[in-house]
């Protein structure tokens, strides 16, 4: 496409984190998001429209909107959701965000490159934040995103990666899938210094989750901070590191 980033004035976010990050950075931009895309919190307020979840939307709804662009990412969504919304004329870019600086490129192109915005400030202060991280002490942990049953990070995810940072090694990190199941029997076996419970997609709690492994330190962490990727990742390195030295 000559001439620079085409105009966009209508878009619709499968992706609650991009959701945050283009309300932040360009605020009227969004005409559609996800039942599960909760920042900012004045979305509804802004007559923002509702279109579904980010695993089942509603396309006849997505297309009434008339979006110049609908933004989604290939973790999130399901491919056969975004080829019938192509299919359809409608314009998709599609996000592939695996650890950190890949994160940042994703959100610069996104933004920038194809939005047309001035880089964000937030952007600017997310890499500096994570820059400055200093090695911390190696601690070998797990992480569970569901239970019943018990599903926990893998092999080549963006969180493993921002706890990788903050001196906390992923147990299964070598596991053949992104997002194995597997037993709690094994799990209180593998021998980690600590388990950390985030807040979402399964909203662990100092009640629900940390009795299932007595005498393992329980880190409880903000699923935004660790899983989303966007104006949060700024405070991320601080709101983590705090919540896993808590769990000394």
């Amino acid at each position: 496409m000559g001439g620079g980033p085409r105009r966009v004035s209508r878009v619709v976010s499968l992706v609650p984190s991009l959701t945050e990050a283009v309300a932040v950075s360009a605020p009227g931009l969004l005409v559609g998001v996800t039942d599960w895309c909760t920042h900012p919190d004045d979305l509804d307020e802004a007559g923002v429209v509702r279109i579904g979840g980010t695993k089942n939307p509603d396309l006849s709804r997505i297309l009434a909107l008339r979006p110049d662009l609908v933004i989604a990412n290939e973790e999130e969504n399901r491919a056969p959701d975004l080829a019938a919304l192509r299919a359809a004329g409608a314009a998709v870019v599609v996000t592939e965000i695996r650890d950190l600086p890949q994160a940042l490129r994703e959100l610069e192109r996104l933004l920038v490159t194809t939005l047309g915005l001035a880089r964000p400030r937030w952007l600017t202060d997310a890499e500096a934040a994570w820059a400055r991280v200093e090695p911390a002490a190696d601690r070998a942990a797990f992480v569970p995103v569901w239970r019943r049953p018990w599903v926990v990070l893998g092999r080549d995810t963006f969180a493993g990666d921002l706890l990788g940072r903050l001196g906390v090694r992923n147990a299964y990190a070598g596991h053949a899938e992104r997002y194995p199941r597997v037993p709690v029997e094994e799990l209180t076996a593998a021998g980690c210094d600590l388990v950390v419970l985030p807040d979402e997609p399964y909203r662990f709690t100092a009640s629900d989750g940390p009795e299932a492994f007595p005498g393992l330190p329980a880190a409880l962490v903000s699923g935004r901070h660790l899983t989303w990727y966007g104006p949060s990742l700024a405070e991320a390195p601080a709101v983590l590191a705090r919540a896993l030295r808590a769990a000394r």
